[in-house]
């Protein structure tokens, strides 16, 4: 199995990281293999829906896992961040 271009970044730039996200401990991969139900920080759950998990955007408001964010600024602001 290859890993993509995309996948390298993201785990690069999580460990590159000088103020380390929510939980430094989760990485990328732990974080793509949770629901949002399983998530404890919208910077997991923008990670998660990034990663292909689209049932995280259940109802298409660009918000996905709404028991961690709020709003689409913040969700916004992660996304750009991490290169999403």
């Amino acid at each position: 199995m290859s890993i993509s271009r995309w996948s390298c970044s993201l785990i690069l730039l999580l460990f590159a990281q000088a103020e380390p996200l929510a939980h430094a401990q989760t990485t990328a991969f732990e974080v793509a293999a949770r629901s949002c139900k399983q998530v404890s920080s919208c910077e997991e759950a923008v990670i998660l829906w990034c990663s292909g998990y689209r049932r995280a955007d259940g109802d298409n408001d660009g918000i996905p896992c709404e028991n961690v964010c709020s709003t689409v600024d913040q969700v916004n602001e992660i996304r750009r961040v991490i290169g999403c």
